[in-house]
């Protein structure tokens, strides 16, 4: 099995998942055994959120997709971001609020659940009033957690170790761009990723009327 960060491998790891015996859990409740917390920080494209997310819904999955209100790449509040919003929920996904420190101003669209964008050591496991952050005890610790940040596994990728069941429970942190869009590093993906973003924008222009002739 190649461990690339690719749609492929991305499938192989919720199959491995399930195989393991594990159940999807969201963020309403301290880890149980079995539990395993699914996390997608959407930090760029609510397409790759989407496509995720459907994706997951077809096998049975659930998992929690974390949404900033301060994304200098997306706006939650024009159609796009409004259509994101809803159709996360009806494919049974949970929506975080992926937050820029110390903003953590929760509304309607979110449950609350908090991730911190870029976090900084100092706060990034301190409690919120009024919401979970998941990077705070008991939701954290180094040996139940992993995440892809910057296609990197800091223990290796979990695919083998979910399989056989050896988590206890486990918070899974996935990066929906770096997993759509294609590259053999960070670079070429972000680079992808920009390319299907001139796209998306030549579309926009038309829908706004743009001549384009």
């Amino acid at each position: 099995m190649s461990c690339s960060f690719d749609l492929d491998h991305y499938l192989e790891l919720l199959e491995a998942a399930g195989a393991g015996g594990y159940r999807w859990a969201f963020f309403d409740h301290e880890p149980r055994p079995g539990d395993l917390f699914l996390r997608h920080d959407v930090d760029m494209s609510l397409d790759a959120a989407l496509d995720l997310a459907r994706r997951e819904h077809q096998r049975g999955v659930a998992a929690t997709y974390f949404l900033m209100t301060r994304s200098d790449f997306y706006n939650l509040d024009t159609r796009r971001g409004e259509l994101a919003l809803r159709t996360l929920r009806e494919l049974g996904h949970r929506v975080g609020l992926h937050g820029v420190h110390p903003d953590a101003a929760f509304d309607d669209r979110f449950d609350p659940v908090l991730a911190w964008h870029t976090p900084d050591p100092g706060y990034m496991s301190e409690p919120v009033e009024g919401a979970v952050n998941v990077m705070q005890p008991p939701w954290f610790d180094p040996a139940h957690y992993r995440s892809d940040s910057n296609r990197h596994w800091r223990s290796g990728c979990p695919h083998d170790d979910l399989r056989a069941g050896a988590f206890e429970w486990l918070q899974l942190l996935v990066h929906p761009e770096i997993w759509l869009y294609p590259g053999g590093t960070m670079r070429e993906t972000m680079e992808s990723f920009l390319d299907a973003e001139r796209g998306v924008r030549r579309e926009l222009m038309r829908e706004n009327r743009v001549d384009l002739t």
